[in-house]
C-alpha cells in the first residue's frame, strides 16, 4: 500500500476528514487533499502529518518488512517478528547481533 493510502486509511480509522488535520496541523484541507491524491510530501511536512494522525513514522529493512507485517495482523508465530524487532539491524553492514 501507498504511503498516500496509508495515510487516508488512519485519518478515516481515526474518523477525521481533510479539513480537521487544518486544526491539528495548520495545513489547509487543499494542501493535504494533494497529499492523499499522490502528493510527495516533504519529510518535516510527513512527520506533522503523522503526528496529526497519532501515528510514527518508522524505517524498516526490506527484509525486515514481511516480519513486521505479520506482528502488526497478529500472526499465529509472532516470534520470528518479535525476534527481528529485537534488533532490526543486526548484520546489515556485516556486524555481529548485539
Amino acid at each position: 500500500m501507498h504511503l498516500h493510502e496509508q495515510l487516508k486509511q488512519r485519518r478515516l480509522a481515526l474518523g477525521l476528514q481533510q479539513g480537521d488535520l487544518k486544526s491539528r496541523i495548520g495545513m489547509d484541507q487543499q494542501q493535504y487533499q494533494r497529499i492523499e491524491a499522490n502528493g510527495n510530501p516533504r519529510l518535516d511536512t510527513l512527520l506533522s502529518i503523522a503526528g496529526a494522525l497519532d501515528a510514527t513514522l518508522l524505517l524498516i529493512p526490506q527484509d525486515r518488512v514481511a516480519a513486521v507485517a505479520a506482528l502488526l495482523e497478529g500472526a499465529a508465530s509472532p516470534a520470528p517478528a518479535a525476534q527481528a524487532l529485537e534488533d532490526p539491524w543486526a548484520g546489515l553492514l556485516g556486524q555481529h547481533a548485539r
